[in-house]
């Protein structure tokens, strides 16, 4: 693969990972684009971009960042580079992975192809069962309606999960513990799912009770080279959103860490994947673990393995869409054993919700803070 340095890079987000975006292109000599709502007229992100540009003048907050034509007309029109989708929005879209392709601007990150079989869980699954590595019982086609949903979750056994095929962040995602929440939580999460990802195919799988939720960070470049960067627990979790992060996932034992590491790097290998990653396990009681979904994108708490690593993902992230190695020297991975993990790191994250609408999610001014700093 030809190495093509880049000079502007475009960050499709908004919020802090578009401010890590552009930490990271600081960091090596890039140009920076800012693309906003109108709602993020005032938002803080704008002001650490070389260039900022307001779009969706007449959408939703949503979808101004959903908006996959414009996004591009504006990458093109000032001569970006490389677009850098975040978390969220278009991150597993691979309709934008191929516009960005087709309009030869980099994708920072899988290509279309990788993107379309990883980012549907689906899709996903099977390709993991094709590398004999364990799943949790479920269907391997999309839902066709909320009469055949309620029919694989009696053959299943309560409690199941709805889940949309195309989702991540914890949406997209309903527990039904009796058959009458199925018919409901089945029409809530299609309309969830296309409103969130544009695409309401639901999958339905049996629900582990209180497992432990593990993932992988993985780094891979287009020279065929994969590494994990070890991994973090992630299991306290609120309505399926992560709440805290660690690294290392000190209560599951070193052996099936080990375990979890080995097949996140052979689902990486076996579909030609590029670019970071995250793999996610379940780990029940019995130590037994299961393959759930791979993440094709930055996470949000990509920052605790940053921490324990010392490795840089999102500027390795950007120098992998330029065609460089894993040993290039600004990431420095020559082989596994570069890898190491030292301390530990945990991320904690602010929530906001009404106490007064049945603590549904929400939005405003936190007026006070206090952290616990001891006596």
């Amino acid at each position: 693969m030809a190495v093509r340095n880049f000079k502007k890079v475009l960050a499709a987000n908004r919020g802090e990972i578009a401010i890590r975006i552009f930490r990271a292109c600081y960091d090596l000599g890039l140009n920076t684009v800012a693309i906003y709502s109108n709602e993020d007229t005032l938002s803080l992100f704008r002001t650490h971009a070389d260039e900022s540009y307001l779009i969706g003048k007449n959408k939703s907050p949503l979808g101004a960042y959903l908006d996959i034509p414009t996004i591009i007309d504006l990458a093109k029109h000032h001569h970006v580079d490389a677009i850098h989708p975040g978390y969220g929005f278009l991150s597993e879209n691979a309709d934008f992975a191929r516009a960005c392709e087709k309009a030869g601007i980099a994708f920072i990150g899988p290509p279309s192809d990788v993107l379309a079989k990883m980012g549907d869980k689906l899709s996903a699954k099977a390709i993991a069962e094709s590398c004999n590595v364990p799943v949790i019982p479920g269907v391997t086609e999309p839902l066709k309606d909320a009469d055949e949903a309620l029919e694989k979750a009696n053959s299943f056994g309560f409690p199941v999960i709805l889940k949309a095929a195309g989702g991540g962040g914890g949406r997209g995602m309903r527990r039904c513990d009796t058959p009458e929440e199925v018919g409901p939580a089945f029409e809530l999460v299609k309309s969830e799912a296309k409103k969130a990802f544009g695409n309401d195919d639901i999958f339905i799988e049996k629900f582990l009770v209180e497992p432990k939720h593990v993932e992988v960070q993985i780094l891979a470049d287009a020279h065929g080279n994969v590494v994990h960067l070890f991994e973090r627990d992630c299991s306290l979790q609120r309505r399926y959103q992560k709440v805290v992060e660690f690294a290392p996932a000190f209560s599951i034992p070193q052996e099936t860490r080990e375990k979890l590491y080995e097949d996140a790097v052979k689902i990486a290998k076996k579909v030609g994947y590029v670019s970071a990653g995250t793999v996610e396990f379940l780990v029940d009681r019995s130590g037994n673990y299961y393959f759930i979904e791979m993440n094709p994108r930055i996470q949000v708490e990509h920052t605790v393995t940053e921490m324990v690593t010392g490795i840089d993902i999102v500027r390795a992230q950007i120098l992998i869409a330029e065609g460089h190695p894993l040993s290039h020297p600004d990431i420095g991975i020559t082989s596994q054993a570069d890898v190491k993990m030292s301390g530990f790191a945990l991320q904690c994250r602010v929530t906001t919700e009404d106490p007064a609408n049945n603590f549904a999610p929400d939005t405003g001014k936190i007026t006070s803070y206090r952290s616990g700093g001891g006596f």
